[in-house]
């Protein structure tokens, strides 16, 4: 499994950003008749994350997510970093390529090395 951390371009300041989890969303209920005291935290997935994403970055993030889609998946790493896997160099290599074709330099991967 190839991994790579997905850089976008920030909308206001032109550089390289990435999101991050910084912490878990904090959901709640609030009920017609009734108090309920639960609440749960929950992370986000990869393409939920890189959703909320859209006015912060120069290039769609449903148009991202359907590129990445063909030649791998998104997801959260260690419950706080995005990152791109897919299942072998060749297809990190050709996810490279569509990005660029599609986005230019707006959208690209950074490698992450194998540990160890």
């Amino acid at each position: 499994m190839v991994k790579a951390k997905l850089w976008f371009t920030c909308a206001a300041m032109h550089d390289p950003v990435t999101p991050v989890l910084a912490r878990p969303a904090l959901i709640g209920w609030d009920a017609k008749f009734r108090e309920v005291e639960l609440q749960i935290e929950r992370g986000f997935n990869g393409e939920e994350l890189v959703r909320r994403m859209k006015g912060w970055v120069t290039v769609s993030p449903e148009e991202v997510i359907e590129v990445i889609k063909g030649h791998g998946r998104l997801r959260v790493l260690d419950e706080r970093d995005l990152v791109v896997e897919v299942e072998a160099m060749e297809h990190y290599e050709q996810l490279s390529q569509a990005l660029q074709d599609r986005f230019g330099g707006e959208v690209n991967l950074e490698l992450i090395p194998k540990k160890g």
